[in-house]
């Protein structure tokens, strides 16, 4: 395109004229009335910042480790499905963009590349797989150690997903995954299909366990080679269970709101997650994100890092391996000059005093 969106605000606009409804509805989509989708976007003017200033600013690095992978910055891609709708190449592409950011990419079970492909493909670079839990669990395991040996550095495990939320504009456009596309990693275990209904709830309720439990973490654990990441945390307590069950960290997410609606937004979870891990292992957070000033309130509040996953979307549907690493690159300059307008030179320098009390504006965490 000409011209380039100024931020990740405005790119949605622009990826919605590239797409087609039944791809556009389904990546922006929210379960039931989508309160929670806007309020993973509200919440957000909730929280003000305090920041220090004098404080040397000249040589700002946003470097930092995410289960010990070393990147460029605290932001990471999320595992989202289907990239196969916004661009030919797919997650080779967005695995791609990333790896040009020095971005850690995580690649969602419902990819339409396979996870060997993703891994072959595009540039070395840290990425995680995420994965759900099958009722067959003979794949969930092939799964994992197929993960493995792709040289993936993390098992992302999705736990809030027992059944798939109703996404009423995929009920609407009884959603389809379109030809040639499919679920290329399990391949020939189902086709996504809409037959009056959405064609992702029907592929989940055939596919997916919702009995699974505690105890299956801990079976993940220790049949996986890999560090284990439980994804969909919402509480104080299941994060708590996550570390006592092997979790090597938590990502705090509401499935992009796409599940619960009337769940709190990620960032209103954050804190009180944080506060009970207290170091014991990272936290992850994604949902909403879409200025470096909120990802530098997540990062203040005790998260590792954070993950992105609409605006990759937008950017991958507007141009390819280039727009994933220009959605990146500025979100990059964005934090960049939130850590030095808040007088911060390194992530480690952020911390909860830099976001204003409760009391003291209209700030609510």
């Amino acid at each position: 395109m000409s011209e380039w969106p100024l931020n990740l605000v405005d790119l949605e606009a622009a990826a919605a004229e590239r797409l087609t409804q039944n791809a556009y509805d389904y990546y922006r989509s929210g379960a039931g009335d989508e309160i929670t989708l806007a309020r993973n976007r509200s919440a957000f003017d909730e929280i003000l910042l305090l920041p220090h200033v004098l404080c040397d600013v000249s040589d700002i690095s946003l470097e930092t480790t995410l289960l010990g992978s070393e990147v460029a910055m605290p932001v990471a891609v999320a595992p989202t499905a289907f990239h196969g709708m916004a661009d030919p190449e797919a997650e080779v592409a967005s695995a791609t963009g990333a790896a040009g950011a020095g971005a850690l990419f995580c690649l969602s079970t419902l990819s339409n590349t396979t996870l060997e492909t993703v891994a072959e493909q595009a540039p070395p670079s840290p990425r995680w797989f995420q994965l759900y839990a099958f009722k067959d669990r003979g794949l969930t395991t092939e799964l994992a150690r197929r993960a493995e040996a792709a040289g993936y550095g993390a098992i992302v495990l999705t736990v809030d997903a027992p059944v798939l939320g109703r996404r009423e504009r995929d009920v609407r456009n009884s959603f389809s995954l379109p030809e040639p596309l499919t679920v290329a990693s399990v391949a020939g275990r189902g086709a996504v299909e809409g037959k009056g209904e959405s064609g992702l709830a029907a592929y989940f309720e055939a596919q997916l366990d919702p009995s699974l439990s505690w105890s299956d973490v801990e079976w993940l654990v220790g049949v996986s080679g890999l560090p284990v990441v439980v994804k969909g945390v919402h509480r104080a307590d299941d994060a708590l269970r996550a570390v006592d069950s092997g979790a090597a960290a938590v990502l705090v997410s509401n499935h992009g709101a796409r599940q619960l609606d009337t769940a709190p937004a990620t960032i209103e979870m954050l804190p009180a997650i944080s506060e009970a891990i207290a170091g014991q292992v990272e936290v992850f957070v994604d949902g909403g994100f879409r200025r470096g000033t909120d990802v530098l309130k997540a990062l203040c509040l005790g998260a590792r890092g954070v993950l992105l996953g609409r605006p990759i979307l937008w950017g991958l549907s507007l141009g390819g391996a280039e727009g994933v690493g220009r959605v990146l690159a500025t979100i990059e300059r964005e934090l960049r000059e939130a850590m030095a307008l808040c007088g911060a030179a390194t992530p480690e320098q952020l911390s909860k005093e830099l976001i204003m009390p409760p009391h003291h504006g209209r700030g609510s965490l």
